[in-house]
């Protein structure tokens, strides 16, 4: 007898398992009888879950298109015909400009089952050098706790979730969340934190936005001062952000800056700066704070997480707004990437700051629950109120590093 695929084997096992019906005594005729049962459940299962999709038991059983939860062809038609078209090119051609419709079939490679997949990312993925990192400017290598890795980061109860909109099936996501929150306002001093942002240095442009929203004026005290000491791709997207919106950015040396001139709406220093000192040499922070003050400019701190476990938090020396990334705390490199970055600041600009913030609050029944208090981005409100268009957080990232 010939060699049978997996996939023929696992449906002989599953129907010789299950069947109640007896097998006829000659066993040749039996395995043949269960084979044909076997690829017809096969045919069925797959005519059910995808729209064309020829069906042979030793084909690969692991297919994409396979478990494709869709409609079958007879659906199709129906719904072709119930808004007027006999096919999908008629319905295509018809609403899609000639000009710009592509008229040959798209020349794309032999779709890849599951495991074929894997082994080629795989292939692909062995390709990296994983090394010894020396380049600091923010990240740090770190070791993933296996309960974290394993319960959370691997889970797709965590990793598939999308924003919270329904608090009422996301209190435990909008808990770690909270938890994110008040991990970053205690380590820098600042009553209110978003729930994660893109990374550090789009928390950094979004500081800035919030400081030219609050202090700048168009044409007049649009300077922003950038210390020469921060990340350096903090400052290149600093500047790239600033020439969109009318920004004109300042990079130098702190000490020697004229922030206290009136011209600037905020400046930003690196706490520990790019080089791995506390402060950036000469003018101490504090005093700095003041100049800027002293000429109606805020002040952002670009700063390290885990180094405000010691070092005294951005607040104690003035600073308005802490910006930074939670990478530090088990968080995986990853390449670059992506890893949750955060931003604290005081009470009295909330309603400036970018993302959402997660609150707590009471249900129906009078009992503390947790929902999303602030949404500030233009699609959870009205675009002339949004203060940000920042769409990307880092939440499963967030709720591992808290």
């Amino acid at each position: 007898m010939a060699i049978l695929s997996s996939t023929v084997r696992r449906s002989l096992h599953r129907l010789l398992t299950q069947t109640s019906t007896k097998l006829p005594t000659n066993n040749a005729t039996a395995l043949s009888s269960v084979a044909n049962r076997g690829r017809a459940a096969i045919i069925s299962r797959r005519a059910i879950h995808s729209t064309s999709v020829v069906a042979d038991a030793l084909d690969m059983a692991d297919t994409f298109s396979r478990r494709h939860v869709g409609p079958n062809e007879e659906d199709t038609k129906l719904m072709l015909q119930s808004i007027g078209f006999d096919s999908f090119e008629s319905l295509v051609s018809s609403t899609v400009p000639s000009d710009i419709l592509y008229p040959k079939p798209l020349n794309l490679q032999p779709a890849l089952s599951e495991s074929e997949a894997l082994s080629k990312i795989a292939t692909m993925a062995g390709k990296n050098k994983v090394m010894k990192s020396y380049i600091g400017m923010g990240y740090y290598d770190t070791i993933v706790p296996n309960v974290i890795l394993r319960n959370m980061f691997e889970n797709p109860g965590w990793y598939t979730s999308y924003t919270p909109y329904q608090a009422e099936i996301a209190q435990g996501r909008l808990e770690m969340l909270l938890n994110f929150q008040t991990l970053c306002s205690d380590l820098t001093g600042l009553p209110m934190s978003v729930s994660s942002l893109l990374d550090e240095s789009t928390a950094a442009a979004e500081a800035m936005q919030m400081c030219y929203s609050l202090k700048g004026k168009k044409g007049k005290k649009n300077k922003f001062f950038v210390s020469s000491d921060v990340h350096p791709q903090t400052i290149s997207l600093i500047q790239t952000r600033a020439e969109v919106i009318g920004i004109e950015v300042i990079v130098g040396d702190h000490s020697t800056s004229d922030v206290d001139s009136g011209d600037y709406c905020g400046a930003v220093v690196q706490y520990p700066n790019t080089y791995g000192s506390v402060q950036s040499p000469g003018e101490p922070y504090a005093d700095f704070t003041t100049r800027a003050h002293a000429g109606g400019a805020m002040v952002i701190c670009a700063t390290d997480l885990m180094s405000l476990a010691k070092l005294a938090p951005p607040s104690s020396w003035g600073a308005d707004i802490a910006v930074g990334s939670a990478q530090r705390f088990g968080v995986p490199m990853g390449f670059g990437g992506p890893h949750a970055g955060f931003l604290s600041t005081n009470d009295k600009y909330s309603r400036k700051m970018p993302a959402r913030i997660i609150g707590v609050t009471i249900d129906s029944e009078g009992k503390p629950c947790l929902r999303m208090a602030m949404q500030t981005r233009e699609q959870h409100i009205r675009r002339d109120k949004a203060t940000s268009n920042i769409c990307t957080a880092q939440a499963l990232l967030a709720k591992m590093a808290a």
